[in-house]
């Protein structure tokens, strides 16, 4: 039996997939950094080294937006895009997770 399709991803511009790669990118190297989460040093010493060229790839992303005159971020669509992509599992990587988990 094939898994259930996901919906399809939403009508993006080019700058607003490169946000949202980005800022996925970004939750996945916290994720990894995250000490409520265990780990050890080295994998989060590379997840932080990581970091750096991501965050400046979200940099870029929202600044290219800008410059297009693109000054609103357009949440539905952005939030739809989000959970099509796992972004709801990913960004909860960084949180610390609750109580009783640990």
């Amino acid at each position: 039996m094939l898994p259930p399709e996901l919906p399809p991803l939403p009508a993006l511009t080019r700058a607003e997939g490169e946000l949202i790669d980005h800022y996925l990118e970004v939750l996945d190297l916290l994720g990894r950094i995250n000490p409520a989460r265990g780990g050890g040093t080295y994998t989060g010493l590379r997840a932080a080294q990581a970091l750096v060229s991501k965050a400046a790839g979200l940099r870029d992303a929202l600044a290219l937006m800008h410059d297009r005159g693109e000054s609103e971020l357009h949440r539905e669509t952005l939030t739809r895009a989000l959970r099509v992509l796992d972004g709801e599992r990913r960004a909860g990587l960084v949180t610390v997770p609750p109580a009783d988990d640990i």
